[in-house]
């Protein structure tokens, strides 16, 4: 006769979470914030190809921690939304607050129904005509959304990482001061004895902006541009004092 034994809905749902966070945890750290060019995300990542930070639709981006293939299913499911929203209504009905409730939703029911939950950490960012009108959205493995101000970190060192832009940010920074602040704050964060990393090298970066200019000045739709990592590398100083 087999022997059944009973968890408690509320140790079950503790060993989910506890288990979601341990692999965000093995997740180098991401930065999405916003300044006064429009919005910076950077994420250390060494891979050329497989990316953290991604496009969705015309003014909104994606990055993410954890799991690649995970948080790349959520990436590809938001671009299917966006497009079918935007063809059946309007592209200015496509918005990073009705993307979020959907990976909300996903990222719920996984959670609860499934048994194992995503190991990823999300957020959503839209670009607006002022630093104001910007819409940041992070959400965790159990489908809660927080909309965040300034800035969101991810990953696992995400406190120390937090703690120096809490100090850093300014809404004025030009993308490049915002880089620059985002790799300070990312080598803070994640030196195995506590003490910052004397460098961050551009190619082990992943950079890209939502930039403010196309929708005031050009009227262009699209507002996503990735940084190449010679120009990191300027943006960063490297050649000349490095970091």
């Amino acid at each position: 006769m087999t022997q059944q034994f009973y968890v408690s809905p509320e140790q079950l749902t503790k060993d989910r979470a506890d288990f979601a966070r341990k692999g965000i945890a093995r997740g180098r750290s991401v930065v999405v914030l916003s300044c006064r060019d429009g919005i910076a995300l950077v994420a250390e990542n060494p891979s050329p190809s497989l990316h953290k930070v991604g496009e969705i639709y015309d003014r909104i981006a994606f990055a993410a921690v954890g799991k690649y293939n995970e948080f790349e299913s959520l990436r590809q499911a938001g671009v299917r939304y966006a497009d079918v929203r935007g063809y059946s209504y309007d592209r200015e009905d496509v918005t990073a607050r009705g993307l979020a409730s959907v990976y909300a939703q996903s990222l719920g029911a996984v959670f609860t129904a499934d048994s194992k939950p995503f190991e990823v950490e999300l957020a959503v960012a839209e670009v607006g005509p002022r630093t104001d009108a910007d819409h940041l959205y992070r959400l965790t493995f159990d489908g809660s959304i927080a909309d965040e101000r300034r800035f969101i970190v991810m990953g696992g060192q995400a406190d120390a990482v937090g703690d120096v832009l809490t100090d850093q940010w300014d809404a004025e920074h030009s993308f490049a001061e915002a880089v620059r602040t985002a790799v300070d704050a990312l080598r803070h964060g994640g030196g195995a004895t506590g003490a910052p990393r004397t460098r961050l090298s551009p190619d082990t970066l992943e950079v890209a902006v939502l930039d403010r200019d196309p929708l005031t000045t050009r009227g262009a739709r699209r507002a996503f541009r990735r940084i190449l990592p010679t120009e990191v590398g300027d943006m960063l100083g490297f050649g000349k004092d490095g970091l």
